[in-house]
């Protein structure tokens, strides 16, 4: 007899019993090779859908009350920063609505070319202009990419993106020879490096950190030698400081120590964004009753520094409901990845998460003085076309690996084939056995 086929993975050949081949009995099998399964796909996690939707409506509405005066002031149109909000909120709900329907792994077939793609922009946005192709520089960093009459393009939000889908797709083709220096470890920093680097050149430190964090958590996860992580740690920072930070990113550390030593100069970000969180106290002054928006106060309100905002409207109930929305995230995140159907989507769920959680902690950490000014956004919620839509495009990737999440086991992982036995591996997660294999295989 043949065992009992794992809950909702179907046969593909009809059970029964023997049949007979010109006079001799042979067995019909009941199941193929793990690479014939069908997966049952049902609804996607409803919860990260709202929580991610509630923090989009978030966003739209403080980027009105953070930048109504200030768009009035300049232009004399108080839609002035909100409008294209809304735009690309409807181009990036879209654009989740059709990565949430597509079968994440078709994903690995382009996940090279969309790596590939990333870095020609990261290169292409610290060159010269070159005809219709004008890079754009704010803050001092060229962080911009202006094509034509396209809108412009942050290369390194599509960088974030295509290095976890790379990352993801090849630690499930490594396996377990993720753990050694050859195959594991120098590919790694092989593919990493050339990102972080041409990303901290525009200079971007804030993002070159939300890069790096979401790599090495994403390779952690995979099952990296904790040996060479900790090596890869004490490499960064010894290659930090032989390239050396620039000038204002010296003395935004130094402003971090002691904002109070220059209140008006280095130190005016992160003392008006604390007193904008203490003016809001616990239930905060209102919707539109800040003093500190508009960017009269606090520059960059409706962007780096919303969160503040958020705390001074809201107080600290709804500065903590934020928190909350993107807490879900990371859990409900966590339970798509250790309940997805294969290494590949695993992955691929982590790292989403991963950087969803990592770039919105380094944001709120700069608000609350926890770490030095850096100019990255609150997903989901800052102004910015690029992080918008390309965040809701990996928010509906994850929701794509939710429609196919099993509880209690993996059914199986016909591309990851790193382990000796042709099943799929991820290090803790603990799971239960894959599809039962066909007769007669030890």
């Amino acid at each position: 007899m043949i065992g009992r086929v794992t809950s909702g993975v179907r046969p593909l050949l009809p059970a029964g019993p023997a049949t007979l081949v010109r006079g001799t009995a042979r067995r019909e099998p009941t199941v193929r090779r793990a690479t014939g399964l069908r997966r049952d796909r049902h609804a996607p996690d409803h919860t990260i859908l709202v929580a991610v939707v509630a923090l989009a409506a978030v966003g739209i509405l403080m980027v009105y009350s953070s930048s109504g005066i200030k768009g009035y002031l300049a232009v004399g149109d108080t839609f002035a920063y909100v409008g294209p909000q809304i735009v690309w909120a409807v181009v990036g709900i879209v654009a989740m609505i059709l990565m949430s329907q597509l079968d994440y792994r078709y994903l690995r077939l382009v996940s090279v070319p969309a790596f590939i793609v990333a870095v020609v922009l990261l290169i292409i946005v610290l060159l010269p202009p070159m005809g219709p192709i004008v890079p754009r520089v704010f803050g001092g960093s060229a962080r911009w990419l202006q094509i034509g009459p396209l809108p412009a393009v942050h290369p390194a939000e599509v960088a974030k993106l295509a290095l976890v889908l790379l990352l993801a797709h090849w630690f499930a083709r490594q396996g377990t020879r993720i753990r050694s220096f050859r195959w594991g470890t120098l590919p790694f920093l092989l593919v990493v490096g050339p990102v972080v680097f041409l990303i901290f050149k525009e200079p971007d430190l804030g993002t070159t950190t939300v890069v790096a964090a979401t790599a090495v958590t994403l390779f952690f996860v995979a099952g990296a030698n904790i040996v060479h992580l900790i090596a890869l740690a004490a490499m960064a920072g010894s290659a930090l400081l032989v390239v050396g930070l620039r000038g204002y990113q010296l003395a935004r550390i130094q402003a971090w120590l002691d904002p109070w030593s220059d209140p008006l100069g280095t130190g005016f970000h992160t003392i008006q964004g604390l007193l904008a969180l203490g003016l809001g106290g616990v239930v905060g002054a209102g919707l539109g009753e800040s003093r500190s928006a508009a960017g009269l106060y606090l520059p960059q309100a409706w962007n780096d520094f919303i969160f503040a905002i958020i705390g001074e409207e809201f107080g600290f109930i709804g500065a903590g409901l934020v928190i909350l929305l993107f807490l879900v995230i990371a859990f409900q995140g966590t339970r798509v990845a250790m309940a997805a159907p294969d290494t590949f989507g695993a992955l691929l769920a982590a790292g989403i998460t991963a950087w969803f959680c990592i770039q919105a902690f380094i944001n709120i950490g700069v608000v609350v003085a926890l770490f030095p000014v850096t100019g990255i956004t609150l997903p989901f919620i800052s102004a910015g076309g690029s992080s918008l839509v390309v965040s809701f495009a990996a928010a509906g990737i994850l929701l794509s690996v939710s429609r196919e999440t099993v509880e209690g086991a993996w059914k199986d992982a016909p591309a990851d084939r790193g382990r000796r036995d042709g099943r799929a591996h991820l290090p803790g997660s603990r799971r239960g056995p894959v599809a039962p294999r066909p007769a007669g295989r030890a």
